[in-house]
């Protein structure tokens, strides 16, 4: 009997040796990871591209946006793999690195004034795109046309048309977005170049101050170009409360303050069905965020600014923070999101990376909050921990980097394994340097069905990712599951930042 007791434990022994061997194979360099996704917004350039460039083989592109209008819209982000500036996702996008530098700047080190680099590149843009009062440019590139090609940036001879919204036509969501990005900005340049953050934040008083008094969606006057790309589903209020938010966390004026409070009731909406392959979630707007809702954001954001305010009377913000993290929690009663086989956070609608990475950032950031009120999260009889809450945002970005049933880091460039064929024009054709002659618009269709790898590494690009199975096909065509979106890194970034410095 001891004999087999003792083969037994052997035995026991082995495999917890094995299991600790694969958890030690699996450990992460989060700093390798976070130079990575701030670099791949080099990738996603538009305009004269700078000395520094690091990603080489992206040129020069879209020198002339905007001039047939005689405005200068050179500059900023292209979104996704296509060549379109969609400047709704765009600001989130720029509101989310800012917010990522604020939080966890500390965490990023060397890679520090790539971040800063990269929010400049877009904030520079915004000061062009708002640069008329009365309007604000919200896009520029026919997307149809757009979408109907497969060529490089650099060679597009697809309209560059210019959208903007004015009184006449507003667009509140797109233009509160800026607003909150340009604030946000401004908190960040204001300890290096106070001149650029007082231009930033006077500019994003200015923006915010057009998207409330001439209320309404850009569905309804850019419908036919902005949709249904960047249409707007959730509204234009929450955007209207972000951006108030952020403008009262960088000027602590009380009309701000007021302006949330005032409106914040205007975002309790009831509980909504969604489904996921088919099994119906019930969810609130209270446990959504990403480039469209704003609303776990805000309460999130606010949560901090109530916990350290006295005297400010019942508010929704802390309570409703505290029920988003009860949707996301497993084990929790009222979860309302599911999660693949190995692991990964799944929500409704395409490009799901974009929910595990904005999901994460407010796991890591509320569990800052909670760590320095002393608070835990009561979801019915389960009590969440700060610590609770890294974990989960860790098994997360784990999973991204190559933790997951199929061995794969979805991150360009990362691993030894990660996606080869990208849906990614620039990433899949041959560089400028490679082949100096233009590809036309249909040129690169024999590039985009092609089954070989891309050609250039987007580097530090995040896909859309696998599917709830943990299945991943690396098909170029599948978008949902291979594009890269700056929506789905700039969140990331600040993760990153999180448990670099924690590693370290």
């Amino acid at each position: 009997m001891c004999a087999v007791q003792r083969i037994v434990g052997l035995v026991v022994a082995v495999m917890a040796a094995m299991v600790m061997g694969v958890a030690c194979s699996q450990s992460h360099d989060y700093g390798d990871a976070l130079n990575k996704s701030i670099l791949f917004f080099e990738g996603q350039r538009s305009g004269k591209l700078p000395s520094s460039q690091r990603m080489t083989w992206r040129k020069d592109s879209a020198l002339r946006d905007g001039y047939e209008i005689g405005v200068d819209l050179v500059g900023g982000y292209y979104d996704a793999g296509d060549n379109v500036k969609f400047n709704f996702p765009m600001a989130f996008s720029t509101t989310m690195l800012a917010w990522s530098v604020l939080e966890f700047g500390k965490g990023m080190s060397s890679d520090l004034p790539h971040a800063l680099d990269a929010i400049r590149w877009a904030t520079d843009y915004f000061l062009k795109a708002t640069s008329i009062p009365g309007f604000v440019f919200v896009q520029v590139g026919d997307p149809y046309g757009d979408h109907n090609c497969w060529e490089r940036p650099e060679d597009m001879d697809t309209p560059r048309t210019p959208f903007a919204v004015s009184k006449q036509f507003p667009g509140s969501e797109v233009s509160a977005e800026i607003a909150a990005a340009l604030a946000a900005s401004a908190m960040v340049f204001r300890p290096i170049d106070l001149k650029y953050s007082a231009r930033l934040l006077k500019r994003a008083r200015m923006v915010f101050d057009f998207a409330d008094k001439y209320q309404g969606s850009y569905n309804d006057s850019l419908g036919p170009w902005v949709c249904p790309f960047y249409c707007d589903f959730s509204g234009y209020e929450d955007e209207l409360v972000w951006g108030a938010a952020w403008l009262f966390k960088a000027t602590k004026q009380p009309i701000y303050w007021n302006y949330v409070l005032q409106n914040i009731n205007k975002l309790e909406s009831s509980a909504t069905v969604k489904y996921i392959n088919g099994v119906s979630y019930l969810g609130g707007s209270f446990a959504e965020f990403g480039w469209d809702s704003k609303h776990a954001g805000i309460n999130v954001l606010v949560s901090k600014l109530i916990m350290s305010m006295a005297g400010t009377g019942s508010t929704p913000f802390i309570s409703n923070a505290d029920k988003f993290i009860c949707t996301l929690l497993p084990e929790s009663p009222t979860v309302s999101v599911s999660y693949s086989p190995g692991g990964l956070l799944f929500k409704p609608g395409g490009s799901n990376m974009q929910h595990a990475t904005t999901l994460s950032f407010l796991l890591v950031v509320y569990a800052r909050y909670l760590k320095l009120s002393n608070r835990v999260v009561h979801c019915g009889n389960v009590v969440a921990s700060p610590a609770r809450l890294v974990k989960l945002a860790k098994g997360q970005v784990d999973y991204i980097l190559g933790s997951n049933p199929f061995g794969m880091s979805y991150m360009v460039g990362y691993g030894k394994k990660f996606p080869q064929r990208i849906h990614h024009r620039g990433s899949s054709l041959p560089s400028v340097g490679q082949h100096p002659k233009q590809i036309d618009c249909k040129g690169g269709t024999d590039y985009y069905n092609s089954k070989n790898p891309n050609l250039n590494l987007l580097i530090g690009a995040v896909v859309g990712g696998p599917d709830i199975e943990d299945s991943y096909a690396d098909f170029r065509e599948d978008f949902v599951q291979s594009e890269p979106t700056t929506y789905i890194n700039a969140p990331l970034v600040g993760v990153l930042a999180y448990f670099n410095s924690r590693s370290s």
